[in-house]
């Protein structure tokens, strides 16, 4: 039976404790997106052609199963077509990063599960709080199953030697999705302060889903590998608006928004223009309202930063140092601006535990 807590402070209490378990949740998908995007950056997602949620867990523990692994990495095209040759220990090192992003998703699981389960069975999550908590773990759950769809798009039987762009970039962008939504309901558990003006609480919650917007887009290039293509700046392809012909060849014509590589990382970047320009004005607005500057500043200065390092990143024509921290960051400009956009959208207090919810 629950305990029953009547008082503002045990109630205090366990919306800390609940809000401390949602950032240890957000710290481990952010270090799972983290190794993700290595995975994908160094072309080791296609090492582990199989779906084992159980018995995955372990890697291979003698010669026989790491011969037997690797054997099955050679049946795919992107073996034959671009690692043929591949000595084991090299395809130990790819296998070694794709088998620790999915033992990272793995854990996260737990790590939500397990003490959601708890503080459930102790009456500590408010009622208004656990469908939407019951909702995120629905979502961390499919991420398996994306995840697996899209490693399938690259397996024997295809004709890709990589994953198809289409899933990468839906599977990464439900991942940061689900961060989003984490990292809001455990920001809500503070104290709140009133709600600010109208303007101010929509252009902070423009940035936060623009960049969630732009992380897929940016899935889009790396799938592509269209930063390989285009390495100079501001201009693209001798112009700093492409010209049409070569933006819209392929038919149909949305298909160039995924395939066509030009296309792919001009949008990419005329999004990043937008969303600098919106969070300079947003600075500037909540500067002059007295509103939120610190934070509006923050948000606005980790997006200059991020601008910055894609464009060192595209000039020095993406190193695998410099690519690891410009997907890092762009979880980092993320979490600033889902901050923020809660902290400006939040109700005047954040719920209030009722005896008559505890056992419920």
């Amino acid at each position: 039976m629950p305990e029953q807590l009547t008082d503002p402070s045990s109630a205090a209490r366990q919306h800390r404790a609940v809000r401390l378990w949602l950032y240890c949740v957000a710290a481990m998908i952010f270090l799972t997106l983290v190794v993700g995007g290595a995975t994908r950056l160094t072309e080791s997602g296609l090492s582990i052609t199989e779906w084992k949620p159980v018995t995955g867990v372990l890697p291979p523990l003698s010669d026989a199963a790491w011969q037997a692994e690797f054997d099955k990495y050679r049946q795919i095209p992107q073996y034959q077509q671009v690692n043929k040759g591949m000595s084991l220990d090299a395809f130990k090192t790819i296998f070694y990063w794709e088998w620790s992003h999915r033992l990272l998703a793995r854990t996260t699981g737990f790590v939500f599960l397990l003490p959601f389960l708890f503080f459930l069975a102790r009456g500590m999550i408010p009622r208004g709080l656990k469908t939407r908590l019951w909702l995120i773990f629905a979502g961390g759950a499919a991420l398996g199953a994306v995840g697996w769809w899209m490693v399938s798009s690259g397996l024997a039987g295809s004709n890709l030697t990589s994953v198809s762009q289409y899933r990468l970039a839906f599977h990464l962008t439900l991942a940061c999705a689900v961060y989003y939504a984490v990292v809001w309901t455990a920001r809500g558990l503070l104290p709140q302060d009133q709600p600010a003006a109208p303007r101010l609480r929509l252009a902070a919650l423009a940035i936060a889903l623009m960049v969630l917007f732009q992380i897929y887009l940016g899935a889009l290039v790396a799938g592509l590998d269209a930063g390989l293509i285009y390495n100079t700046w501001p201009l693209i392809d001798g112009a700093f608006i492409p010209e049409a012909a070569r933006l819209w060849h392929i038919d149909p014509a949305w298909r160039n928004l995924f395939e066509n590589t030009l296309t792919v990382q001009f949008v990419h970047r005329m999004m990043a223009y937008a969303i600098w320009l919106v969070a300079a004005w947003h600075a500037w607005d909540a500067w002059a309202s007295r509103r939120a500057a610190g934070g509006a500043l923050t948000v606005f200065a980790l997006i200059t930063s991020q601008a910055v390092l894609g464009i060192l990143t595209l000039l020095h024509q993406v190193p695998l140092s410099l690519a690891i921290a410009h997907q890092a960051f762009a979880v980092m400009v993320l979490t600033a601006a889902v901050i923020h956009a809660q902290r400006l959208s939040a109700r005047a207090a954040a719920p209030v535990l009722r005896p008559a919810e505890q056992g419920a």
